[in-house]
């Protein structure tokens, strides 16, 4: 049986169908208020922050965006994606601005 703690270093190709990618939803959250596992399975809840008016105060309201359920091979693939597209991030920060040349009428 394969250990679930080391992802599958060469699995092939993966084809994603493009029927799926228009119709898939986009999660946005600003952090996961709470996190556990049940049966093998890796549970992460994702929450999102509301700002309601309240006369001329605003409230914060914490809602949950999703429930993501995955295998222990699936929540280190995703922290192995996350890791990589930070380290992006990163190394996209350190590279200086470039510079917008004014354009003279």
């Amino acid at each position: 049986m394969a250990d679930p703690e080391t992802p599958a270093t060469n699995q092939g190709p993966v084809t994603i169908s493009s029927s799926s990618s228009e119709r898939a939803p986009i999660i946005y959250f600003d952090g996961a208020s709470c996190f556990g596992h049940h049966n093998g399975a890796i549970q992460i809840e994702l929450a999102a922050n509301l700002l309601m008016p309240v006369g001329a105060a605003v409230r914060v309201d914490v809602v949950q965006t999703a429930h993501l359920r995955c295998s222990v091979a699936a929540a280190l693939a995703l922290r192995e994606a996350l890791d990589k597209a930070l380290a992006m991030y990163r190394q996209g920060q350190q590279q200086p601005a470039e510079v917008i040349p004014t354009v003279k009428n």
